[in-house]
């Protein structure tokens, strides 16, 4: 449990240890905090699960069993290699989704391959996609501009997705089943 200046009490579970971290106000008392963390045991648990799951089907090892070390020459690669691809990807791609970013960050991210600000149209990507396949670069810079479209994840943004790569469910599966490092 971490205490903060915050307005609102906030769970995560970290991977790929599945630690569960609660981030709760520094005035809130400890029975809230017990009491939020019991009511959502069904939460945490089937998400432990998962995450324990998919790194045991995980093609990608374990920093922990393999002492896999983010060194600026490997940063510098995945960021080539990324680079590389991306020009082409956002020509072929802005044509058909009908918007591009207005800016890409590549960051190495803990728990997830992209996201993206609609408002702003930036989007960042998880640096160890350059490591990885290139149809999991294209899928996630894909998932991430047809966000400029639709917020969330809902049916909205499923149709528009499904429009540009009618395989993105198994492509989304495969790449969940790597680790984040």
């Amino acid at each position: 449990m971490v205490r903060k200046p915050i307005k609102n009490m906030y769970l995560r579970i970290k991977p790929p240890s599945g630690d569960v971290v609660v981030s709760a106000p520094n005035r809130m008392s400890e029975r809230t905090i017990v009491d939020f963390v019991r009511g959502r045991r069904a939460w945490i648990d089937g998400n432990v699960r998962k995450m324990q799951r998919a790194r045991e089907r995980s093609l990608v090892a374990e920093p922990e069993h393999t002492g896999f070390v983010w060194t600026d020459e490997l940063r510098q690669q995945a960021a080539a290699n990324i680079n590389a691809q991306l020009p082409a990807l956002l020509a072929h791609w802005g044509a058909v989704v009908g918007r591009t970013p207005t800016h890409i960050t590549l960051r190495l991210m803990t728990t997830r391959w992209g996201s993206c600000t609609p408002k702003t149209g930036r989007i960042r990507l998880n640096l160890q996609l350059g490591l990885m396949e290139p149809r999991f670069l294209e899928y996630v810079l894909v998932h991430e501009m047809t966000h400029l479209w639709e917020r969330g994840h809902g049916a909205g943004f499923q149709r528009r997705i499904g429009s540009y790569l009618p395989n993105w469910r198994e492509l989304r599966r495969d790449l969940n089943r790597r680790v984040v490092l």
